[in-house]
């Protein structure tokens, strides 16, 4: 609202200052701010109103030290983070941009699924909440509204440059295409239809769709996952959101763009200030999350956290990067399907189920070991730095 607001004094009344809000860099600035002046103010205030309704986490014994102490502390905290994700957004985004617009559908999409299960625990006082199907479905819901807009949006396009006209512009044309970013193959940049036989490439956008909800549901539950342990998925997704925001900025700025010689995507560069937003939410709410916990983000606010990365991933053409973006999304979720596979596998082999891990998912096996939670998280955000370090190299690898 206030780009708007701020364009119109700028241009109508000349009004001084307001110039300073057609630049990117300035108003992800105040986005972060504010983001992270929301998560601070209101995040104690909802601490003591969620107190008050008894909204506390019922913790499963597990064997785990200080597991219990964690009994009754409250959950559904994720609130707090959509909010100070989504208000600043509005204020400081053009919210007609087609990214913008379906990263809030994303947000409060997954955030009500989340709000939901985490309810139905409450009012069950158990660790059930809702359905997995249930779950399953609104992530593919989610999925196929972005893969098709993706798909189907005149205004997703990639934008390429051809000569310098005689007045000086230069010529371009914009591409509908689903091209992808991949390190290690010509240009960086990966085709759908080299996965599909001649005869199917029309149907290029179906196996794209089916892409976007698979990578969509992987990583919001790899997010679900990760929140085990205080701090560990907030200060994981933060460090996401940050590399995620470099990239948005390098592909929306033509020159940037050009000289690294990675697609120039046109009106993606809005999405610095929703990343901007993102990450400020993420750190603010570790002031309340980070170890001993004050409350807890629950489902609410780990899928929706989870969602909105892969649909950043997928609007700046960045989602074969996830692996290695979100390689501890990555290794969670496969230490769990590691650990039920063998398990189940050795049970009907020998008669006996046996464990790969002390237990699963990765961050509970350490605890086992011995480690405080609090060293675990902090390493673990070191090995999420080096992964997004990783990440923006690749953007020189040829």
């Amino acid at each position: 609202m206030f780009y708007y607001l701020f364009n119109y004094l700028d241009r109508e009344l000349d009004f001084l200052g307001a110039g300073v809000f057609q630049y990117i860099s300035f108003r992800a600035g105040m986005a972060a701010i504010v983001s992270l002046l929301i998560t601070i103010t209101f995040g104690k205030k909802l601490i003591k109103m969620l107190l008050k309704l008894q909204v506390g986490e019922k913790i499963r014994d597990l064997g785990l030290d200080g597991q219990k102490e964690k009994e009754g502390t409250p959950t559904m905290g994720g609130i707090i983070i959509i909010a100070a994700i989504v208000i600043p957004t509005m204020l400081f985004a053009q919210v007609h941009n087609v990214y913008i617009i379906l990263l809030l559908i994303t947000a409060l999409w997954l955030g009500l699924i989340g709000f939901a299960d985490d309810f139905l625990k409450i009012k069950k006082k158990n660790k059930d909440g809702l359905a997995g199907k249930f779950k399953i479905v609104g992530q593919i819901g989610i999925g196929l509204v972005v893969g098709l807009v993706l798909v189907f949006n005149d205004s997703v396009v990639i934008r390429e440059f051809g000569d310098t006209l005689p007045d000086g512009t230069v010529s371009f044309v914009d591409i509908k295409s689903v091209s992808t970013t991949l390190p290690f193959v010509k240009n960086n940049e990966f085709e759908y239809t080299w996965l599909l036989p001649d005869i199917l490439t029309d149907y290029t956008w179906v196996l794209y769709v089916l892409v976007v909800i698979f990578i969509i549901t992987s990583v919001s539950n790899g997010a679900n996952i990760t929140d085990g342990i205080d701090g560990l998925a907030a200060g994981t997704s933060a460090i996401i959101g940050l590399t995620l925001a470099i990239l948005a900025y390098l592909s929306g700025n033509a020159v940037f763009s050009d000289y690294l010689n990675i697609m120039y995507i046109p009106e993606s560069g809005e999405l610095v200030i929703f990343c901007a937003a993102f990450v400020g939410a993420c750190i603010g709410f570790l002031w309340y999350n980070s170890f001993p916990a004050q409350v807890f983000m629950g489902d609410t606010g780990s899928l929706s956290l989870g969602g909105i990365i892969a649909v950043l991933a997928f609007t700046i053409r960045k989602e074969w990067m996830i692996p290695i973006l979100c390689g501890i999304f990555l290794i969670e979720n496969l230490s769990v399907i590691i650990q039920v596979s063998y398990f189940k596998y050795t049970k009907k082999r020998y008669g006996e189920g046996r464990r790969v891990f002390k237990m699963s998912p990765l961050h509970h096996h350490y605890q086992k070991k011995g480690l405080h939670e609090a060293k675990i998280v902090s390493r673990f955000w070191t090995v999420g730095v080096l992964l997004a370090i990783l990440t923006l190299a690749t953007l020189k690898l040829r």
